[in-house]
Parts: structure tokens; sequence; C-alpha cells
């Protein structure tokens, strides 16, 4: 394995975070090389540190030599505010939205570049999908980004618009005059669609969920079947369920105010 010399010496914990970082839904299980090969660390001080993340359950080791994110680090990872107050309050809205619907339905948040799921539901009958609990998906290419990215300080959204704009499909919006005309449309008619620009077969509908400040709680979106007519008739039954979810996040937020 070819290790970058020049790179800045990183410290102990830097590494095992580099460790854990490594995985994604693409790469949910790896074995010990290529743990190295992706951290960028040398092998001896991969095999020391996968034994102390096992040991404390970061990382679990199958019968195969295989490693995989362990159990005790979701645990961890559900103390977050995210996972902890926006999605237990949005959970209840999410469940009338999809018993209303039998259709997928995705809480998701602004993080970096991505939107990220905190939250999804689905059944036998929805149109199947690539998005997963935990997933990051580009804010450009799916409703729930959309709406996030519409609501975004302009600053970031020009960040945004400098940056190569991947292509997941035919449909997907990669030119940034068109984007900026789509998050202006977004914001004047206060919801976000796509039309199979993530996924073929599939489109969405989606809207920011109200926040004191200028960046919104999240977003809620919905994903159903492109033959599917009414897709707009969702938006008041989605933006009742935005508007209430933030309306909790707010009561929570004051009575976390009266408690200190």
């Amino acid at each position: 394995m070819a290790v970058n010399r020049d790179a800045p010496r990183r410290s102990m914990a830097g590494r095992a975070l580099a460790l854990l970082g490594v995985f994604d839904s693409a790469h949910p299980r790896l074995k010990l090389t290529e743990l190295a090969r992706r951290a960028d660390l040398p092998l001896a001080t991969v095999h020391r540190l996968t034994g102390e993340l096992v040991s404390w359950g970061a990382l679990e080791r199958d019968a195969e030599g295989y490693y995989s994110i362990g159990l005790r680090l979701w645990e961890a990872a559900t103390l977050s505010p995210v996972a902890g107050r926006l999605r237990e309050i949005a959970l209840p809205f999410m469940q009338d939205l999809y018993e209303a619907t039998r259709e997928n339905i995705h809480l998701a948040v602004h993080d970096g570049y991505d939107a990220l799921y905190v939250e999804k539901l689905s059944g036998h009958r929805s149109v199947p999908v690539i998005s997963r609990i935990g997933a990051r998906l580009p804010l450009h290419s799916t409703g729930v980004g959309k709406a996030l990215l519409a609501r975004a300080d302009a600053g970031f959204v020009r960040r945004y618009l400098e940056r190569p704009l991947p292509r997941f499909t035919r449909y997907t919006i990669t030119e940034r005059a068109r984007l900026v005309r789509e998050l202006r449309a977004t914001v004047e008619r206060g919801y976000a669609v796509t039309n199979e620009e993530m996924t073929l077969g599939s489109c969405s509908v989606a809207v920011a969920i109200p926040a004191d400040g200028h960046e919104p709680a999240g977003a809620l979106g919905i994903v159903v079947r492109s033959v599917r007519t009414d897709l707009h008739r969702l938006v008041p039954d989605l933006r009742a369920a935005a508007d209430a979810i933030a309306r909790r996040l707010e009561d929570a937020a004051h009575r976390a105010v009266d408690v200190t």
C-alpha cells in the first residue's frame, strides 16, 4: 500500500476517525487491507486501531474478516440533537403521511453540500428509491435537497453552484442557470419538485420545515412513481405536517429554556 508520507501526521483520534469515515453505502463491509488503503494509513496502524474499535463496539468483525460499523457507534449517534429531537417529533407526522399515501416519506437535514436523511418510511407498495436512513444525497437532485438549498444562505448557494453538479439521470439539472431558476420557483411556490432527477421512475415533492432562523430545521418529502399525476395534490398535507413539526420544535425549545 502506498502511504502519503507528505501528508500531515494525524493524531491517534484522527486516524481512528479516518478509519470510521471510509465506510459508506457502497462500502459497508471492508477487509483490513481495504481499510488501510481507503484511510491512507499503514497496515500495522490499522490492525491496532481496528482491534481497539472492535473492543469498544465502534466496529464489528465477522467470521470472514470483514469489518462494519458497530452497534455502539449507532447507539451514540442516536443521541445527536437531530436524532433525538427533530426525528422524534417528526415521526408521528411522517406516519400520518405514510398512512394517507403509502408512499416513501423522507425527513432530511442540510449537512455540508448534501441532504442527510435522518428518517424514512416506506412500504411494499412504495416506489423503490436509493435513499436510506443515514444516507447523503446531493441537494440539487432530490426533492428534500432542493427544498433545503432554496432556503439556504445566498453565499452557500453561490458556492454550491461553483462546484460540479453530478448527473444521475438524463433529467438531472446540471446547468447552473437552470438550477437557479428552479430554486427561485421553489421559493415562490413554497415547495420543491423533482421529476426522475435522482432515480428513473420516481418523482418527488418536498417542503422545508420552518424555523426561527433563516435556515429551515429540515425538509419533509414524498417520493412517488412518475406515472402519478396528482403530485401537487400532496402539497397541502405535506405543508401542514411540516408546519406542525415546526410548532412542536418551537414548543420543545421553549420548554428546554424554561427548565434551564
